[in-house]
């Protein structure tokens, strides 16, 4: 049976579809690396913007998109949970955009496009995630929020963008992914 299998082909397929145990580590010190960053915070009117997103990106360059997007929707609720849950509720609406703009970055820099991922997610973290709130809470929420979340942005992609090549070797190892210089 395993010969007819590895012979379809069908052994390599049931591996890639699975979480091995190096992944899943990989994904438990990244997260816990973003509870450590959670708790750098960057002044702000809301507590939970802090240096909690990188390893997301991390994940995202090196292994695969749902990894970073795992990693950061779990990332940002560790960090409001830490800041008290400052919204309440909202807070799993801002883990969710998290985890979109990182399965976002992760697709573009897959595709050797640093600069445009970069922009995508400073742009997307900053300006494009707070608008809902400009209805959920008003305009003032929204403008006092975005200096801090464009800091906390670039903070975390440029610390994200030093260390994705010094680790571009576990992506391969782990992830069986190519990480592009």
């Amino acid at each position: 049976m395993f010969e007819v299998r590895k012979s379809l082909g069908m052994e390599k397929e049931k591996k890639k579809s699975r979480i091995d145990g190096k992944m899943l580590s990989w994904l438990a010190m990244l997260t816990a690396l973003s509870v450590v960053g959670a708790s750098i915070k960057i002044p702000a009117i809301v507590g939970s913007v802090a240096l909690d997103v990188f390893p997301a990106l991390l994940a995202a360059a090196l292994f695969r998109g749902w990894a970073g997007a795992l990693v950061g929707a779990l990332g940002h609720l560790i960090s409001a949970l830490l800041a008290g849950f400052p919204l309440g509720p909202m807070h799993f609406l801002i883990a969710t955009e998290m985890a979109v703009l990182v399965l976002m970055f992760g697709a573009v820099y897959k595709n050797n496009k640093k600069v445009a991922a970069s922009t995508l997610f400073i742009l997307g973290n900053a300006f494009v995630a707070p608008f809902p709130f400009i209805f959920l809470m008003n305009i003032g929420f929204y403008w006092a929020i975005v200096p801090s979340l464009f800091i906390g942005s670039i903070l975390n992609t440029v610390i994200a963008l030093i260390v994705i090549p010094r680790l571009s070797a576990v992506g391969k190892i782990v992830g069986n992914t190519e990480v592009k210089q």
